[in-house]
C-alpha cells in the first residue's frame, strides 16, 4: 500500500499535466489573451433565465435591473440566493 499510494499520484500528476499542455494559458502575461483562446462574441438569455434572477422582483421592474440585459455568463451575486431570515427580501428561500 506504501509504495502504490506515491506511485499512483506520480501517475495521476504526469495524466493531467499531459491532457491539459494543449489548452493555452496567460502565463506571466495575464493581460493579453494567448493566440487560439476561445473567444464569448454573444450571449442570449431565454425567459426562464430573466424570471429565476428577477426572482422576488415585482413589475414594473425598476430601471436599476436593465444591466440584466448586458449580463453575460460570468458570475454574479444578484442572479444567486443570499443570506437567510431577515435578509431574504427577495424570497429565494421560501
Amino acid at each position: 500500500m506504501r509504495f502504490f499510494l506515491p506511485v499512483g499520484a506520480v501517475l495521476l500528476l504526469l495524466m493531467v499535466s499531459t491532457v491539459s499542455a494543449d489548452y493555452p494559458i496567460a502565463g506571466i502575461e495575464p493581460f493579453q489573451r494567448p493566440s487560439g483562446a476561445p473567444v464569448l462574441e454573444w450571449v442570449q438569455h431565454d425567459k426562464a433565465w430573466y424570471e429565476h434572477a428577477l426572482t422576488g422582483v415585482q413589475r414594473p421592474y425598476p430601471r436599476s435591473l436593465y444591466f440584466l440585459d448586458n449580463q453575460g455568463d460570468w458570475y454574479t451575486p444578484f442572479n444567486r440566493p443570499g443570506m437567510r431570515g431577515p435578509y431574504d427580501i427577495r424570497g429565494w428561500h421560501r
